[in-house]
């Protein structure tokens, strides 16, 4: 068995070093055009290069998402943005369309190339066709059983990589190929403007009888009748690794830094916990919660064992819960236990947080005391990125983040933080 790749997303230049520093093996992006998370950060060229930089520093790959399907107008910019990825060290391109597949071959013929998800890829005569192209690796469906992807790594070349999403949001539609967005408030999903109309409540409406909406289930607030569950395969890493997946991918280019290295943290060591010991490996159930400490939805196994069925939706609601609140992000430190945090929620002396890090298991302590930069002792550190300066009762280092139970509650995702 070759080491498993765990595949996080990045969607800036900072969650692409969290994301990396957290235990990614590997990072996705996108520029400022062409892959299908145009609300996210994305990078610049000069981002994109220290970017790659950093993740080959940390012997981590980066892999360039150019996974719209374009316009004729997209063509032009499509071609001359390939010719100044050229002096980019980029591992891998992941793209969706033929042209672009032909595009990134003339241009940069010697990347590797991994097809997206929205391509559809369902059975291995698909598969099959698309390595004859180039592909190196695909990106499977997310509509196929682990029985149906065993079958496909049976049937295609050895050479051939599979790549399953085992954590995050799932999309209503085939492989991401909606047109619903598009439909109802023209921002085309599979050039990456996708609005998440899946996401909203709707009820039905009789055309005679304007203004009277009708749940379509029995039930006053309505229902959420396209809302997945986030998908969540923690628990099941021998299955996904026995039926030949061989990068696992957390979708999330839109997620906060604290969601990346919370699930990124988790992942890396459920997988290094599997490489030690595969034949007595036990998953350990305290993943199981960390992973719940980032915001998320009710989670689901999606497709992998069964069709979903309507245990797999939420029809209530499609608000996230929030159980743990992202306050601060360790910037310098000191032998004496002291240390600059950049605030990134409102805390104040008293709290209790918890320091989650790189490589070692999170500890909790109270902030019983705060400097802000002028060396005044603060109560509360209420302004964005303000900085502190916090004593704490174990080394910490830069990039170690702060995070502070609250009581359980729900609300949309923040991206900011």
């Amino acid at each position: 068995m070759g080491k498993i790749e765990l595949l996080a997303p990045a969607g800036d230049l900072e969650k692409l070093k969290i994301a990396i520093l957290y235990g990614a093996s590997a990072v996705y992006f996108g520029g400022e055009a062409f892959s299908l998370r145009a609300g996210a950060g994305n990078f610049t060229l000069k981002q994109m290069e220290e970017g790659v930089d950093f993740a080959h520093e940390n012997d981590a790959k980066a892999y360039l998402a150019l996974n719209i399907f374009p316009h004729e107008e997209d063509l032009p910019n499509l071609k001359e943005t390939l010719r100044k990825l050229r002096k980019i060290d980029i591992d891998a391109y992941i793209i969706s369309d033929p042209g672009v597949l032909s595009l990134v071959k003339e241009v940069n013929p010697d990347k590797e190339i991994h097809l997206s998800t929205q391509a559809n890829v369902t059975n291995h005569q698909s598969a099959a066709f698309w390595h004859q192209q180039g592909v190196n690796r695909v990106v499977l469906a997310r509509e196929l059983t682990l029985e149906e992807i065993t079958s496909i790594r049976k049937n295609v070349p050895h050479d051939l990589q599979l790549e399953g999403f085992v954590h995050g949001a799932m999309c209503i539609s085939y492989s991401g190929r909606c047109l619903l967005s598009n439909f109802m408030i023209q921002r085309d999903a599979n050039r990456g403007a996708c609005a998440h109309p899946c996401r909203w409540k709707y009820a039905l409406v009789e055309e005679k009888r304007p203004g009277e909406y009708y749940p379509v289930e029995e039930d006053s607030r309505g229902t959420y009748i396209l809302n997945s569950r986030d998908l969540n395969m923690i628990s099941h890493i021998p299955e996904l690794v026995d039926a030949g997946i061989s990068s696992f991918k957390i979708e999330g280019r839109m997620k906060s830094i604290f969601y990346v290295a919370t699930v990124v943290g988790a992942y890396r060591r459920a997988l290094d916990a599997y490489e030690r010991d595969p034949a007595h490996y036990v998953f350990d159930s305290r993943l199981m919660v960390e992973v719940s400490k980032a915001s998320h939805r009710e989670f689901t196994t999606g497709f992998y064992f069964h069709q979903p069925t309507h245990l797999d939706q939420n029809y209530q609601t499609s608000a996230y819960t929030r159980n743990y609140t992202f306050v601060g992000l360790v910037q310098e430190c000191a032998p004496s236990g002291l240390a600059w945090v950049e605030q990134r929620n409102k805390m104040k002396v008293g709290d209790m947080v918890e320091i989650m890090s790189p490589n070692r298991e999170p500890f909790s302590q109270e902030i019983q005391q705060m400097w802000n930069e002028e060396g005044d002792l603060i109560e509360e550190a209420p302004h964005p990125q303000q900085r502190v300066q916090i004593k704490f009762s174990q080394p910490v280092f830069p990039y170690d983040i702060l995070r502070r139970q609250d009581s359980n509650h729900v609300g949309e995702e923040v991206n900011n933080v």
